[in-house]
């Protein structure tokens, strides 16, 4: 009878775990990445490649552009959009140029790319680096010193680029950064400003064009201790006061062509036309790596991708070790069954397609030859494509050397290059 309770319970115990083995999530390649798929395997490089949806990017940049208040330009941001001709492809589709660049080399870059570009810097440079930009190619970086607006976050700054550009003959633009909450630097009090009256006060050699302030917190901060709307209202309520208090210090630039510039790609169409900004920045918002899917956001497509090469293919799990392990764990999760080794890994992106790709805990993160487990549904063999979304666009497009951009309704394919890190 206690055999019988003991063979009832151990069966009980074993049909309990199975009932809780995790369900089959994989899926095979849907339409959309059959068709990047094949064209991988009949024009890609066979390496792990970058790439753009260019319909979808054109779709991204009509509803961007409707969602606008009118009048209001936009300024993109050359970190999120790297590429000269990605920038060239959206600008062509906007009323003016304005870029926001982060780097000395992007804006040497993209000031000779785009002559017609107004050039904001998007974070304080340190004078060393001005003085080289300067120095490593002079005729050009004079020639586009009426077009650049550098960033000023401290009156100390505000020195050094005074000097710098009365020792070498320049008239330097600069914006001043203003903290709107994201309290990240910048000025942040009215009476800070004071401190720059008599460092402008004897020479016209840097010249205030505006002010740039970030509301990245807007939506970050738990809802509740604090509403997304009531944050952006805090941060516009700052915006307006530094402002009126620069205007107040500074009366001549009453009636001067200010930049008031903020917003970025989460928080852009949150500014109507109420807002104190008189443009606003955005770039990520264009391609929409996975950090971006935001409800201000949702009418837009994601539109760019890693394609990682399968190297390897095969039915089962074999982890170093005991052989039994991988078997167990295999037999009880379906979504171990089948065991893929791609060209590279470790990016910042994680695997959309095919649906239910894991990487393995036990085998680690490689990347060299990246694992990736799934079901047998997820049917992938050597030379097919693992696909795996960004999680945000800067610095991950430059990883990889260039850009392939295919139109599927244009029927085109081009190979397009990215910018110096």
């Amino acid at each position: 009878m206690h055999r019988r309770t003991f063979l009832l319970a151990g069966l009980g115990t074993t049909a309990g775990l199975w009932a809780a083995h995790p369900r089959d999530r994989g899926m095979p390649l849907d339409g959309y990445f059959t068709e990047w798929n094949t064209l991988l395997r009949q024009q890609g490089p066979g390496v792990p490649t970058l790439l753009l949806d260019l319909d979808r990017l054109d779709q991204n940049i009509a509803r961007i552009r409707a969602s606008l208040p009118n009048g209001r330009p936009l300024r993109l941001v050359a970190k999120s959009l790297p590429s000269v001709e990605l920038l060239g492809h959206i600008l062509q589709s906007l009323p003016d140029q304005r870029l926001m660049v982060f780097h000395e080399t992007q804006i040497q870059a993209l000031g000779s790319a785009f002559p017609a570009a107004d050039l904001l810097l998007g974070k304080p440079m340190p004078i060393e680096a001005v003085a080289r930009f300067y120095q490593t190619q002079p005729s050009l970086a004079r020639a586009l010193t009426p077009r650049i607006n550098w960033l000023i976050d401290t009156p100390k700054r505000a020195r050094q680029y005074r000097d710098f550009a009365q020792g070498n003959g320049l008239a330097l633009r600069s914006v001043l950064e203003i903290d709107v909450g994201l309290h990240r630097g910048g000025f942040s009090l009215p009476e800070e400003l004071n401190a720059l009256l008599p460092i402008l006060s004897d020479c016209d050699c840097l010249q205030i064009t505006g002010l740039m302030g970030y509301d990245a917190q807007v939506g970050k901060i738990p809802p509740f201790i604090e509403s997304a709307a009531t944050t952006l209202r805090h941060a516009q309520q700052q915006y307006r006061r530094m402002q009126e208090a620069l205007l107040q210090r500074m009366p001549k630039l009453r009636h001067a062509p200010l930049i008031l510039n903020g917003a970025g790609s989460p928080t852009f169409r949150l500014h109507g036309p109420d807002s104190p900004l008189n443009e606003v920045a955005a770039g990520s918002a264009f391609v929409k790596a996975s950090d971006f899917d935001l409800p201000s956001l949702a009418d837009l497509l994601p539109a760019c991708w890693i394609a990682s090469p399968v190297l390897k293919a095969w039915n089962g799990l074999d982890l170093p070790g005991p052989r039994l392990l991988g078997r167990l764990w295999s037999t009880w999760d379906t979504n171990r069954r089948r065991t893929y080794f791609i060209y590279g890994g470790g990016w910042m992106a994680h695997p959309v397609a095919p649906a239910g790709l894991h990487t393995n805990p036990l085998y680690g993160i490689s990347t060299n030859q990246c694992m990736y487990n799934g079901s047998t549904r997820t049917a992938l063999t050597v030379d097919d494509s693992v696909f795996l979304r960004p999680t945000q666009s800067e610095w991950v497009l430059q990883e990889f050397g260039s850009i392939l951009a295919w139109s599927r309704q244009r029927a085109t394919l081009q190979r397009w290059s990215v910018l110096p890190a």
